[in-house]
């Protein structure tokens, strides 16, 4: 144990302690070498098999055969969004579980796809929105607020603020579903979007959404130092010349721009932002500074491979990428919940 602030914590733990230089090296090298393999089997795999050498003469010397518009208009934009949509999951994921030192913690998890998926529906079903670009606001809007108000009801306590989560998760789903009833234009609109998926998506979404995730990604990369600082406790941040509650505020920001535009790219995408933090951390340690690196990495090849995983599980349909990932992290959520990473 150790004395900071006038408080006593655990001193760190051989999961949380820093690991050598040389495995997070290795750990990025290789997460790298796995995310370019993933974008390679989402572009050759699906219904059609596309063999490697036709996906690259796809991509650099299109002649406009029937592969070329398979790779290029349909896998191409849905392989960019599961990247981009996928890291900004893994980084609000691990600057959530940083923020509030809780391991339960993820976008999904803790309401705040579901903030922005009840956003969206308002925006379809009340006011008429049909546009990405208009209700991509209310994506925001909804994961701001969603975030802000689990925060207030669960305080800090990890199981407490799972429970929050859960309420206001049940909560604004139901108000989506009973939305959708009332309303069968809605209903049609939402349908496959409030599913979470990457089929179906545009690249004019992607690039609508894209400066907001990347703004959101640069936010939370240049916060890891203070997030850093403040999982030591206030006073010892402040020590260290971090301002806590400008940390917060800002890290709130992240969150909202990262979870807020994936949300509003390819739907509600659960437990990404669960997984991936506790799959790297024993490359990485605790710190800020390593995670969220590796998370930026790691997590599209979660979700790209939850894409190609449902695409070949039931011939010739599809299983969407968030049914898979909702799948595995209900399986790591009941290993959390039942060892001591949960217990007081």
């Amino acid at each position: 144990m150790v004395i900071i602030g006038g408080r006593t914590e655990a001193a760190p733990t051989r999961d949380t302690a820093p690991a050598s230089t040389r495995a997070y090296a290795a750990a990025l090298a290789a997460g790298l070498v796995l995310l370019a393999a993933a974008a390679a089997a989402s572009l050759a795999i699906g219904t059609r098999q596309i063999p490697p050498g036709q996906v690259w003469h796809a991509l650099a010397a299109p002649t406009g055969t029937e592969t070329d518009g398979i790779v290029r208009d349909l896998r191409l934009p849905r392989t960019l969004i599961g990247v981009a949509a996928g890291a900004a999951l893994g980084l609000a994921g691990a600057v959530m579980q940083t923020l509030t030192r809780n391991p339960l913690a993820d976008p999904g998890l803790l309401g705040v796809n579901a903030g922005a998926s009840a956003a969206v529906a308002t925006a379809i079903g009340v006011l008429g929105v049909t546009g990405f670009t208009g209700y991509l606001w209310f994506a925001f809007a909804g994961a701001g607020l969603a975030a802000v108000l689990v925060t207030l009801l669960g305080g800090a306590e990890p199981v407490r603020l799972a429970l929050a989560g859960t309420a206001v998760n049940a909560a604004l789903f139901g108000y989506v579903n009973g939305l959708q009833l009332l309303d069968t234009g809605t209903l049609d609109a939402m349908r496959r979007w409030s599913v979470g998926a990457l089929d179906g998506r545009r690249g004019g979404e992607l690039a609508g959404a894209l400066p907001f995730l990347a703004a959101g990604a640069v936010l939370a990369l240049a916060l890891a130092r203070s997030l850093d600082a403040i999982a030591l406790g206030d006073d010892a941040a402040r020590s260290l010349g971090a301002h806590p509650g400008r940390t917060r505020a800002l890290s709130v920001a992240a969150i909202t721009l990262l979870t807020g535009g994936a949300t509003a790219v390819c739907g509600p995408i659960a437990f990404v932002g669960l997984m991936v933090p506790h799959a790297v951390r024993p490359f990485t340690g605790a710190g800020a500074r390593r995670l969220l690196p590796c998370c930026l990495v790691y997590a599209p090849v979660l979700l790209l491979a939850s894409d190609i995983a449902g695409r070949v599980v039931t011939p010739p349909g599809e299983v969407e990428a968030g049914i898979v990932t909702a799948f595995l992290g209900g399986l790591l959520l009941v290993v959390l919940v039942r060892g001591k990473v949960v217990r007081p």
